[in-house]
Order: structure tokens, then sequence, then C-alpha cells
């Protein structure tokens, strides 16, 4: 008899467990994961959850620059020589989050080309998403930013299935993330419920309509 044949690496079972170089951090709301400025040594993968990321300016200005889903990655600028955060990551509810260490990630690239392909598609895919978001600021409303952002915290437009009842996520991230003000927010929110885009009454459902006002001119 031969030599066993070596299992194919099962990157699903890495990702949703602890191992060796990588722990599970259970967060609670408003936990942070990390704070800008602290040292950049180990990437992040969201396993359940929403995490937000925020950078904060020289003057104490807070800026929302991205809310995470589950099998979104982070913090991965420390893979290209970052040496210290550039954001905070903190926990918008409940989180677990998968811990891997810089080393282990630097490893599992070189030698897992399965790791390898999803962790590349990931990152092109958020590269697009930036582009987008971009386009988005330069030349669409307000209104057309919020329910574009509505939409993709519903995860629809993306491969996994939509997920109409988003997490609780307050009207000031909201107006953070667009670039408007809060009362702005509560106005088009309002707009949009009366229009039967969105419900929401202790929690926020999404219709999959509201991308009529994204498509529309």
């Amino acid at each position: 008899m031969g030599p066993k044949p070596i299992p194919a690496f099962d990157v699903k079972s890495f990702l949703t467990s602890a191992g060796d170089k990588r722990s599970i951090l259970r967060c609670r709301k408003n936990k942070a994961i990390f704070s800008q400025g602290d040292p950049a040594d180990a990437i992040f993968y969201v396993q359940k959850g929403r995490v937000k990321l925020t950078v904060i300016s020289k003057r104490g200005k807070e800026a929302v620059v991205g809310i995470l889903a589950a099998g979104d990655f982070f913090g991965e600028g420390c893979l290209a020589g970052q040496p210290v955060r550039m954001s905070t990551a903190r926990a918008l509810g409940e989180c677990s989050i998968l811990c891997l260490e810089k080393a282990s990630i630097i490893r599992l690239l070189h030698e897992e080309p399965v790791f390898a392909e999803l962790f590349l598609k990931y990152l092109l895919t958020r590269n697009i998403r930036i582009e987008e978001d971009l386009v988005d600021q330069l030349f669409n409303s307000s209104e057309k930013r919020l329910a574009r952002v509505l939409l993709l915290l519903a995860n629809y437009g993306k491969e996994a299935k939509p997920e109409p009842v988003v997490a609780k996520i307050s009207q000031e991230t909201l107006a953070a993330m667009i670039g408007t003000t809060r009362s702005r927010v509560s106005f088009f929110m309002n707009k949009f419920r009366e229009l039967g885009f969105i419900e929401y009454n202790g929690e926020l459902k999404v219709h999959s309509s509201l991308l009529t006002v994204v498509l529309h001119d």
C-alpha cells in the first residue's frame, strides 16, 4: 500500500474553528476589536455579526469607512507592511470574529492555493466596492447613496442570499456612511417607508423594490 493521500485544505473548516495561530473572539455590542494606532499584527474574519470601521481625524471628527458582515476579512493592511491600524474596528452587535496571526496567513497564502484564491477574490471584490463607493459619493444624491447602503447591508447584489432584515444600525451611522446629516437620513427613511420600500418597527426590513431609487435617473 502506498502512502495515504494528503487531504485537501478545507477553507470552510479553517475559517469556522480555532486552531494553531488562530483564535475566536466573542464580542459584545460596541466592543473594540482593535483601535486606530494599535500595532497591526493580525487579520480578522467575521464569522457572525457586523463590524463597523471608523477613522478619527486629528481634529477629532469621526468617519464611518465601512460596515462588514459575515464572510468579510479586515485588518489585512498588516500584510502590506502597515505597522499600525489606520482605523478602529468595533462590533455593531454580538459578533464572532476569527483572529489570524500575520505569519500564519502569509504561510497559507504561499502553501494553500485554495485559500489564496479565496482571499484574492475577496480583495478584488472589495476593491470594486471601494471604486463604486467613490463614484456613488461623487455623482449620486444622498437619497440614492442611502438606498444603495441599505441594499448592500441587506446583501442585495452580492453572491450570498439577500437578508432583508438588517441588523439594527443607527441613523447617525447611516449619515456618516453616506456623508449627510441625521435629519436627512430620517427624512429619506420616512419617505422610503411611505413608498413601501422598507419597513421598520424595532427591526429594519429592506425590500428589493428599493432598487428603483438607485436605478432611477
